[in-house]
């Protein structure tokens, strides 16, 4: 990615992921909040090998990921289409399933597949809600 694709990703959404520091530690800069995200959606890494990359606990990284990717879509909504009835994402679905043969697939972004979470699957599945914020 470019530096200025990245600086400007970073300029829309750094007032809803940046943190403050603390008298105990110094929390993890917007930038790098941005760039661990990034490199997930762009790579798949696990957050296991991803904490090895960018000295991160696993643990704070799934809890960076979803919300850097709240904020990209709040933030890029307009920029995003999404369906605006259950009738339109069970027909996205059905698409997926009729071309590709890939059941439940509610859209792909970069490879990235979008599936809708089976019931009572907990934390296994990023879960990104479409709450109306804007930027």
């Amino acid at each position: 990615m470019a530096k200025n694709d990245f600086r400007f990703i970073l300029d829309k959404i750094k007032s809803k992921i940046e943190k403050q520091d603390t008298h105990l530690r110094r929390c993890i800069s917007a930038e790098e909040r941005l760039a661990v995200t990034l490199r997930f959606l762009a790579t798949g890494d696990s957050y296991t090998s991803l904490q090895y990359l960018f000295k991160i606990s696993k643990q704070l990284i799934s809890e960076i990921v979803p919300e850097v990717c709240q904020a990209i879509v709040d933030c890029f909504r307009e920029h995003i289409k999404f369906p605006s009835s259950p009738a339109e994402w069970e027909e996205i679905a059905q698409q997926f399933e009729n071309k590709w043969n890939f059941p439940n697939c509610l859209g792909a972004i970069d490879g990235k597949h979008v599936v809708q979470a089976p019931i009572k699957s907990g934390s296994v599945f990023l879960i990104i809600n479409q709450s109306s914020v804007s930027c």
